[in-house]
């Protein structure tokens, strides 16, 4: 009997042990997954920027995001990684989160490198690193056709690798002291990605100034379209297939390859989340945005950044909504849309592709929608007495975000514009930056001008 009884445990143990393996295994090929998906956002910021530029300036569009990809990586390797660990319990480390950040993300210790006993921190690392990324390329559109190329790399570092980080950190992070303090809930970063990227790109926009021609000295605007209306829409819609991973590595997934939360599917906030939620409210604030911003506009541009925009405008409760309201809350942002970024135009700001309106204005939305329509619900998984969300909390997160945004984006810029690193020469900016900037032709045989089929009279 006792040998039975220490054979069926030893295969209990061996189930277990194997059970474990797979799980890891899953956990690691799941988050391993979400970082070529978000590479898919930026195939589609490159189609999307280029296509919004000029024909004269495709090229240095497309540069732009290139380098901002590639400047991310090392950069959040090096110190974002440590900032998003350190910064949590406010507006500067402690001694113990200091000591956290370096166990987490020391750049030259055994977690951060091709360490074969540990099978999550690298895919993790990956999925925040391309948050990152995300985030530095949502500015980079509003500034096209006229950035200095160090100057906007210098920027996107700022935000891409840290501005944002220290956002995650103090309301994207289950100890973050938003989190903890006021019940800050921002599920898929419509506050610490969107917000902060949108309104740090306001910062800039208001150093750089807008392209020439744009305005006219009554301060009306003039239209000043990207040469090729498809390739953008087809941007959009690469961005929207993107997000899918981008909001996928937003879940954080149970069992023994992450020792927080070993038993169910939740947010990295504790709360409850499936993958079932995610698809009901992704498709519902997708088409929301959409039918939204059709009904105001008629604009396929303004209906393409509906997607996002609806996206965006739910993106904070996706773990909470109900898909009905997910719809309405994804149709009232597409439908603010256009009516706000015309709104900034005249304040005579030149957003090229709307990014502070997409990303900021409807970041503030999403943001506030979880105030007004789950308060009451936890913010934080916990014993009786944690926090709650509430509109008050959420509109706190929502002063912190525009703050870590706008006042960086602002005071780099301001710095870069003195200092001459800023905006391109306006020689430059006339003969177009990729006949003055880039080795390189984007349309060697030109464009032929689409011609009428109309009969001659």
């Amino acid at each position: 009997m006792e040998e039975q009884l220490a054979e069926l445990t030893a295969k209990l143990a061996e189930l277990e042990a194997s059970n474990a393996v797979l799980n890891t295994m899953f956990a690691e090929t799941y988050y391993y997954l979400t970082i070529p998906l978000m590479v898919v956002i930026h195939a589609g910021f490159l189609a999307y920027e280029m296509g919004a530029s000029r024909q004269k300036n495709v090229l240095a569009s497309g540069i732009k995001n290139i380098l901002a990809f590639a400047f991310m990586v090392p950069t959040f390797f090096y110190f974002g990684w440590f900032v998003y660990w350190a910064w949590t319990p406010g507006l500067l480390p402690t001694a113990e989160s200091w000591q956290t950040g370096i166990d987490f993300a020391n750049p030259v210790g055994e977690v951060m490198g091709p360490n074969l006993a540990d099978n999550a921190t690298g895919v993790f690392w990956g999925a925040f690193t391309l948050f990152a990324a995300t985030t530095a390329s949502i500015f980079s559109g509003a500034v096209i056709e006229r950035i200095q190329v160090v100057g906007f790399i210098i920027l996107a570092i700022v935000l891409g690798s840290f501005a944002w980080v220290v956002g995650a950190s103090w309301g994207w992070n289950a100890s973050g002291w938003l989190v903890t303090g006021f019940g800050y809930h921002d599920f898929g970063a419509a506050g610490v990605v969107h917000m902060i990227a949108g309104f740090f790109a306001l910062g800039v926009l208001i150093n750089l100034g807008p392209r020439i021609g744009k305005f006219n000295p009554d301060g009306s605007a003039n239209a000043i379209s990207g040469h090729n209306l498809p390739f953008t829409l087809t941007g959009l819609m690469l961005i929207i297939v993107g997000f899918w991973g981008f909001l996928m590595a937003c879940v954080i997934v149970p069992g023994e390859a992450w020792s927080w939360f070993p038993d169910k599917w939740a947010s990295i906030y504790g709360t409850p989340m499936t993958l079932s939620a995610l698809s009901f409210n992704i498709l519902m604030g997708f088409a929301g945005g959409i039918i939204g911003a059709w009904t105001i506009t008629r604009d396929p541009f303004w209906m393409m950044s509906g997607a996002l925009g609806g996206i965006i405008s739910v993106a904070a409760g996706l773990d909470l909504w109900w898909p009905p309201l997910a719809f309405a809350v994804g149709f009232a942002g597409g439908a603010i849309m256009a009516p706000a970024a015309r709104m900034l135009e005249r304040l005579g700001i030149d957003d090229a592709v709307g990014a502070v309106t997409v990303h900021g204005t409807l970041g503030i939305w999403g943001v506030l929608a979880v105030g007004i329509f789950a308060s009451g619900y936890p913010a934080l998984q916990g014993d009786p007495g944690v926090a709650t969300i509430s509109f008050t909390g959420q509109l706190v997160g929502v002063v912190i975000m525009f703050l870590l945004g706008f006042v960086p984006g602002y005071v780099v810029s301001l710095i870069l514009k003195v200092v001459g690193l800023l905006r391109v020469g306006e020689a430059a900016e006339v003969l177009g930056l990729d006949l003055t900037k880039v080795p390189n032709t984007a349309y060697p045989e030109g464009i032929t001008a689409p011609t009428s089929s109309a009969p001659a009279e």
